[in-house]
């Protein structure tokens, strides 16, 4: 096997890697936006409802479960399957 072929096969198998739970990943993301972009405002606008504020980190307790989540399945499939320029 020469090395064009052998970083061929690698450069797929971590596309693939990169690609296993994207969705989540970046509602993740987009949670823990959202959520900071509800509470950084809210040290400066005092009449805003304590429930946009508690709703805010909630976003970001998901956010980061999420993307903690999508940490531990993406460590366990590369695991699962390592890299293996033979097949």
């Amino acid at each position: 096997m020469d090395d064009a072929e052998l970083l061929t096969k690698r450069n797929a198998y971590l596309d693939t890697l990169r690609g296993l739970y994207r969705r989540e990943r970046l509602a993740g993301f987009l949670a823990v936006l959202v959520g900071a972009a509800l509470i950084v405002p809210s040290r400066f606008v005092w009449s805003w409802p304590h429930a946009v504020i508690w709703g805010g980190y909630a976003l970001l307790a998901i956010g980061w479960v999420l993307m903690l989540y999508v940490i531990f399945r993406r460590t366990a499939w590369r695991r699962a399957n390592p890299f293996n320029p033979n097949v």
